[in-house]
């Protein structure tokens, strides 16, 4: 058997309730889809870092980068917001 660490975690019963019923969905455990979402987030952090750290070394991305970026991921292209 893999070695795992235990968690007990409360949150919110509406939040609860939206995991448990996202985990039967997938036809998984509450356990395996949390694992999956605390993964997911973690690569999120991981990647933001290593963006932050390109940037402050060569400067910020442009709207061209940004937008071919978007563009590969399937996205629609960033709009100004300001």
């Amino acid at each position: 058997m893999a070695q795992v660490d235990r968690f007990s975690v409360t949150m919110p019963p509406d939040l609860g309730e939206g995991v448990r019923q996202a985990a039967a969905r997938q036809g998984t455990s509450v356990s395996a889809w949390l694992t999956e979402a605390a993964a997911d987030k973690l690569r999120n952090e991981l990647l933001g870092a290593a963006l932050d750290q390109w940037e402050a070394e060569d400067g910020p991305f442009t709207e061209a980068e940004l937008d071919e970026a978007a563009s590969r991921l399937g996205l629609a292209p960033r709009r100004d917001v300001a």
